[in-house]
Parts: structure tokens; sequence; C-alpha cells
């Protein structure tokens, strides 16, 4: 079921939700309205992991119905996110049509005793939970406007309130460490007052290696090489959210978000330009790794040392600074006299080492493997890397230190990875894009072996969440928290793990019942999982129905027992595994 979902159920004292109705959006955002469809409850009632928990606004409906001679309680539950092209009028309006509908096609006759009113505390909570199925396009420009509901208010609405909720620049002390073309580093920070918990998350944007790839970066994309252009203020979203709806377990921790500028993989210690002005010299320093840790030394001042949690989070390259970064990282706080427990989250940061279908001249950063441009990189940059793994391979092999299954069993904090199986970054490095291309039997045998490869070496790591889509990144998306693995959301699985490593510290050997953290597909074709972001056909920027993304890889779908005219009849056959 593609989209959000809107639920409707009658529950009755101390069993589970009966399935009555469902109303789902259509899949074009533009036109998305809602209709009756199969509930999600009755789609997930055969399998053998419970049912999601969604996050919701009940109305409740009190009625009389005369087949049981007694007052009844029904629920009108409004699952994140489902907005309706009108507003939130015109939507409640057209819910309350669909109730009204199938309490006559069941011949029940009810009365309704309290009148659904548009304001009040129930529409306050419904707006708060609207952050919830926020689109995509928030956050690629930063984030939504706050919305009602963060932290306990359901009036932040002043320009105030907003700002306050804000993460605002602060450039390093140490002048010395800057971004690539030499101006200052620095970092956004959203505290919260009395907090012990810190969030410290590492911007992604890949690489360059040498003159050419550099030159070219700088050219096109200067903000990840430089701070000019740097605003005063950002907005956080996903697990940067400070609202309580979009970020439920983290909206109450000290907020850092470290803009990426030094294009290193967070790695480089490289503080001088060469002296010597050549065809092939690089006019740039790379010192990712040097950001980190004075970025740290900064925060002496605002409490770190104080937490009793420091998470280091990030996305695509950021994802993999954290692999490289958490030790030094956890070393850090220890000699200032902290005592937190250092944690890391690893988003799209998993890569594999890559076989490209046919060797390319590795001349710039669209055709070059991951390989050969960290590789190049590597020396370019002074990277540093995590000692223990390096101790492991012999000289000139410390690249391998770079990709998370080479260096994971070698770090000694503990990690979540978070990773789509089928990775666009991955895909692109070999020259597929999906919703624009028909693929080659040599592509789509690629692709199905990267989700096999991907699986494989995430299968010793001890949390992981890893659903079997087409994407890249998933923490800082608005709705970050509709997508599931097994029944589970990302978000709760960080909760249980974060479970787990208190239990672990008071010396527990039980784990944590029922709230599992080791979460990866079990079906194993791209798009297979009923949650995965919806994919969007290039050319006419519309969103792709599963048969249509599984025709565009060129599939013969009638071969695969798939029926072209009833897209349901491949949901529930692809879609099942979850």
């Amino acid at each position: 079921m593609a989209g959000q979902t809107c639920y409707l159920f009658s529950p009755a004292s101390g069993v589970q939700p009966q399935c009555v109705i469902s109303l789902s959006p259509d899949l074009a955002p533009a036109q998305r309205r809602c209709w009756e469809t199969a509930s999600i409850w009755c789609h997930y009632k055969d399998r053998s992991a419970p049912p999601p928990q969604p996050k919701v606004h009940t109305t409740r409906l009190t009625a009389h119905c005369p087949h049981t001679s007694q007052q009844t309680a029904g629920w009108l539950t409004v699952s994140q996110g489902c907005i309706s092209q009108g507003g939130p009028a015109e939507f409640a309006m057209k819910i309350l049509y669909h109730v009204i509908f199938l309490l006559l096609l069941g011949g029940i006759s009810c009365q309704n005793k309290n009148n659904a009113k548009p304001s009040g505390k129930s529409s306050k909570r419904a707006g708060s939970q609207a952050g919830d199925g926020a689109h995509d396009d928030d956050a690629a420009d930063g984030g939504r406007e706050p919305g009602a509901g963060g932290r306990g208010s359901s009036h932040q609405t002043t320009s105030s309130s907003k700002a306050a909720d804000e993460m605002k620049l602060h450039f390093l002390k140490n002048t010395q460490v800057t971004c690539n073309d030499g101006t200052a580093a620095g970092f956004y920070l959203k505290e919260f007052k009395g907090s012990k918990r810190w969030l410290i998350f590492l911007e992604g944007g890949w690489c360059c290696y040498n003159k050419d790839t550099c030159d070219s970066r700088y050219k096109n994309t200067p903000r990840l090489m430089s701070s000019t252009d740097w605003p005063q203020t950002r907005k956080g979203t996903g697990i940067l959210s400070p609202q309580t709806e979009e970020n439920p377990h983290w909206y109450n921790a000290n907020i850092v978000f470290i803009p990426y500028c030094t294009s290193d993989v967070w790695s480089g210690s490289k503080t001088t330009k060469p002296k010597e002005k050549g065809k092939d010299s690089v006019d740039y320093t790379f010192m990712g790794s040097l950001v980190i840790r004075e970025v740290i030394k900064d925060l002496t001042t605002k409490g770190i040392k104080q937490a009793k949690v420091v998470m280091l989070a990030g996305t695509s390259a950021g994802g993999t600074g954290v692999l490289l970064n958490i030790e030094k990282v956890s070393s850090q706080l220890e000699q200032l006299g902290g005592e937190a427990q250092v944690r890391g989250l690893v988003d799209s940061g998993w890569f594999l080492e890559g076989r490209q279908q046919k060797v390319l001249e590795c001349s710039d950063g669209v055709s070059c493997s991951p390989v050969d441009a960290i590789k190049k990189g590597l020396r370019l940059w002074s990277g540093n890397i995590p000692e223990k793994c390096r101790q492991q391979y012999k000289r000139g092999e410390e690249w391998q230190c770079f990709f998370g299954h080479k260096v994971y069993s070698s770090l000694t904090p503990p990690l979540f990875v978070v990773q789509w199986l089928f990775d666009e970054e991955q895909l692109r490095v070999e020259n597929i894009y999906i919703g624009g291309q028909t693929l080659s039997d040599q592509q789509w045998t690629y692709m199905q072996n990267l989700g096999r490869e991907l699986k494989n070496s995430l299968k010793d790591v001890t949390a992981v969440f890893a659903p079997s889509c087409l994407s890249h990144t998933l923490i800082t998306k608005s709705n970050w928290m509709d997508f599931q693995v097994k029944g589970t959301s990302l978000s709760r699985a960080l909760q249980c793990w974060d479970k787990s490593l208190q239990e672990a510290n008071k010396n527990s050997k039980t784990p944590v019942k029922g709230c599992p953290f080791h979460l990866i597909d079990n079906c194993h074709w791209p798009q297979c999982n009923p949650t995965c972001p919806a994919l969007i056909d290039q050319a006419s920027q519309q969103e792709l129905t599963l048969l249509q993304v599984l025709a565009s890889m060129g599939l013969d779908l009638q071969k695969l027992g798939l029926d072209p005219r009833r897209d349901g009849h491949a949901i529930s056959i692809v879609g099942s595994g979850g």
C-alpha cells in the first residue's frame, strides 16, 4: 500500500482492534485524496510479526447501535500525515462521510452524541501528528516550519518560538581548522536546557580526490567546500527535529549539525596547501577529522562533559565519517573528563567496494568506483584511520577501513547501522538510474547481487535497520518514521536499542522482549517492502507504481507471474516479505 494511510477501527476492551475500514491517499501528491481500500490491519494480520502501531490522532465517537442494545464506543483514527488537498476541514468531512457510509452499509443506525469540532483539544492533536507525513521536499530544503505540538505546547506559532527551535551557527574558535578553501569551519547548535543527551550529526556529500574533481566540486557545489554562504540558522528535520511528533525520542537532546566542507569523508588532517604550484597540484586543505575534534572542544563550554549519552550520527559520507571517527570522539571526551556513553548511528554510509561492469578511467566523481576514489583521496587528504583497523591491514591497504563491513568488528562503541539494501548512490556508481532507463541483464544482475551482498554484510551487525528499497539516506527525512521492517519503524528500533544499552549498563543479560533492533528485510526484490519511499520518473516527475518500477527495469512481468493489469497482484506477491 503506497502513501500514507488513514485507519478506522472499533476496539473492544482488551482485544486487537478490528479491521473495519482504511482510507488511503492517491499516489500523486498533487492530487492526494482519500478512498476506501483494504485495511493495513488486514494486510498485516497473517504475518508472524505484530502489526505496526501507527502514530495516530483519535476522535472518540459514542454511538447507540440497536443490534447490541447498548452504548458502544468507536474510534475514528487518523494515521500520521494523511492530509487531503482541500485542507484539514475538507479532509475531516471526507472521513466522516466514509464513516456514515460504512454504518449505513452495515445496517447500523448510530447516533453521534459527541460532535467532532474543527477546533479544541482533538484538533490540536491532529495538527501535531500531521508532521509525521511531511513530504520529502521538506528535508531537501532544510526542513518545514515547526508545527503545533512541539515539546508539549500546541501554540508554537510565533516567530520567537520558531527561532527558538532553529539551530544557530557557531564558527570554530580555532581559526586554523578550516573548510577546503580556507574559510572558517563551524557547527550549528540547538540546545535543550537541562538535557544530558547530545546528538552530533555529520553531513554527507561524497568527496573529491584530485585536482580535477576538487576544482569541479568547488565550481558546481561550493557549499561542500566553503562556509561563505552558510545561513545563520538551520531547521532540523527527522531525527534532528525539535518537534515531538516528528522526533519523539530525540527531540529533547542537544542537537549539533556539522556542515560538510572538507570533501574528505571526514578523515582528513592535511592543514597546508602545496608550496609549489603545478598543473596537478590541489590548492585546498582537507581537515574533516580535525573539524570534529575542534567541535567537541568548543562544546565543552556548552556542557558536553556532563553528558550521559553522546550519539555521533551521519548520512552517506557522514555515515562513513562516523565509522572513522567514533573511537577518537570517545577517547577525546574521556580525556576531557566526560563520562558519557558514546554511540554511533550510520545512515547510508555502509558502502561496498563495488565491482564495476567494465573498467572505466577514474577521472571524475561519477565514473570512479568507491575503492578508486578512496585510494586516491587517502593520500591527498592525509586521512586518519581507526588505529585498530589500520593494524589489520598492510601498508597501502588501509583504504579498506573506509568500508563498514571491514572496520565494524574493530570498533568498541556501540553502533546502529541504517542501510537501504538497494542504495541509489551505490547503484549510481555503476551508472544505474531507476525511473529513467531500462536495465540491461547485466545491470539487473548487479542490482540483485548488491541487495544480497549488503544483506550478508549486515548479518553480524548487532543493531541494524535495512529495508529492501531503492533510496539513499533516511534519518533526516521528515517522514522517517513511516518506513518499517517487519512491522517496526526505525524510531521504534532505535528506542529498543537504547533500552538494551541501558540494560547492558545494569549488567542485565536478558534482552528487552518484543523490542527488536536487528531488522533486515526478508524479501529480495527492490521495493518489495510495502513502506518503501515512492520512486519518481525522471522525465515526467510522476510517482511510479510497483509494476512500472519493475517494467522500467526491463523485466518481463508475465514471466514473473505478475498481471500487468492488476497492481495489487504484484503487491501481494512482491510485497509480502516485509
